[in-house]
């Protein structure tokens, strides 16, 4: 079909499935081809018989197209073997909305990174970067135009992050040849500053704890669903997205209880499971009996008013009711992680606690006995919120001693099954 190339065009076709092929006679030879699914479609040069494949679209739309037509054209006419796909992107701006489109449907990122990642390129490096040529790249034109007017205005590890974005989107265009090289490869972040990102501090200390549990004690009655899930963080050093997604199917109650959180719910894509204390037992039953009074028998631990669990800013509304600006969710997961080194618990058990990437050779060799040993870090963690308060809002009436004599008869459980199955 002879036609003139636009987006909007395509699109208009798009519908006409009697439409297989446009061409637009300003440029001769190359043709549009609709894919199966007719949203999308290839842009191809053919010379003489022989079709190359230039880009899918929408990935490069037609305006990029256009641009990156002459020197296609110029690299096949100094070598008739090259390549018609390379170059395809010729602006940073082309780049960034190919792999903002292409990482919005990327399964193995978590709705909130390609949010980030979205806001990332939209807000700060389309602005800065949209009409500069990829060829144009350097560190000068980087510093200049997008590092140095950054780090003046945000934190340096918000521009770390941006500059991960901005790394992973020339290395990707470059992989599938829509560049024709990567002119930031071998660049590094300390090019652009040798300033230190150091760690954010936690606005929420131990010697706080008795005060801020004892206002979720008496919040609880009126706001148990908001306390809940402030104190299931502060009892696991839980991440807020892993914690606000928990269903009620995931919890198992009782001595050996447990609290499984799927891997598409952990930042680390990897599966999470916890212990569950009796202290924390006791909690869930009393708050699984409160939604029951209130009539819901769901499948959420934290469920929104339409359909599924609260969403991560309605996450993030509590924790600035509860904070009232003085602490955040991360730091009720900070404060967990502290107080469980000043207890003397082992600092790779604590790590997995709070479900930090370790390597393989490292889960390998504490597999034996992690389990055990998370069980009773927490164990001693929650004895120690329980003289902070903990123990008015549990309601627990199982002692120390029956908690000590529930562990020590699950350790003699465990190494036997140990002997038994070497």
């Amino acid at each position: 079909m002879l036609t003139t190339f636009s987006d909007a065009e395509i699109r208009r076709q798009a519908g006409n499935a009697q439409v297989r092929d446009m061409r637009d006679a300003r440029y001769p030879g190359v043709y549009f081809r609709f894919h199966q699914n007719r949203d999308r479609g290839s842009w191809h040069l053919v010379v003489g018989n022989k079709w190359e494949k230039i880009a899918g679209f929408p990935e490069l739309p037609t305006k990029g197209l256009i641009s990156a037509l002459p020197k296609i054209r110029e690299r096949l006419a100094i070598d008739p073997k090259a390549s018609a796909a390379a170059g395809t992107l010729q602006t940073v701006g082309q780049l960034l909305d190919w792999f903002m489109t292409r990482q919005s449907t990327e399964r193995s990122l978590s709705a909130k990174r390609r949010a980030t990642n979205t806001s990332i390129i939209t807000c700060h490096l389309k602005p800065r970067l949209s009409d500069l040529l990829v060829d144009e790249v350097d560190r000068s034109a980087l510093d200049k135009l997008v590092m140095w007017p950054m780090q003046a205005q945000m934190s340096l590890s918000y521009v770390r992050l941006m500059w991960g974005v901005l790394v992973v989107a020339f290395r990707q265009a470059e992989k599938l040849r829509l560049i024709a090289k990567n002119p930031i490869a071998g660049f590094k972040f300390t090019d652009f500053t040798k300033a230190r990102i150091l760690p954010k501090p936690s606005r929420l200390r131990a010697v706080q704890l008795e005060e801020v549990i004892g206002q979720l004690a008496e919040d609880f009655e009126q706001h148990p669903q908001d306390c809940m899930l402030a104190l299931m963080m502060l009892c696991h050093g839980t991440r807020a997205g892993e914690t606000r997604q928990a269903r009620w199917a995931h919890l198992t109650l009782g001595e050996q209880g447990e609290w499984f959180i799927p891997a598409e719910n952990t930042k680390t894509r990897c599966e999470h499971r916890l212990p569950l204390t009796h202290q924390v037992c006791a909690l869930l039953g009393r708050y699984r009996a409160w939604q029951s009074a209130k009539g819901y028998k769901g499948a959420y631990m934290f469920p929104a008013r339409n359909r599924g669990p609260i969403s991560d800013s309605q996450a993030c509304a509590v924790f600035t009711r509860l904070g009232k600006g003085e602490w955040t969710s991360h730091d009720l997961r900070k404060v967990a992680r502290t107080g469980w080194t000043d207890l003397g618990v082992d600092f790779l058990i604590g790590e997995m606690l709070v479900n930090h990437t370790l390597t393989r050779n490292v889960q390998t060799y504490i597999h034996t006995s992690a389990e055990l040993l998370k069980r009773e870090a927490l164990n001693k963690w929650h004895e120690w919120l329980d003289g902070k308060g903990f123990n008015l809002i549990h309601r627990s009436t199982m002692t120390r001693n029956e908690n000590s004599q529930n562990d020590a008869e699950a350790s003699n459980s465990a190494a036997s099954s140990q002997i038994k199955n070497p």
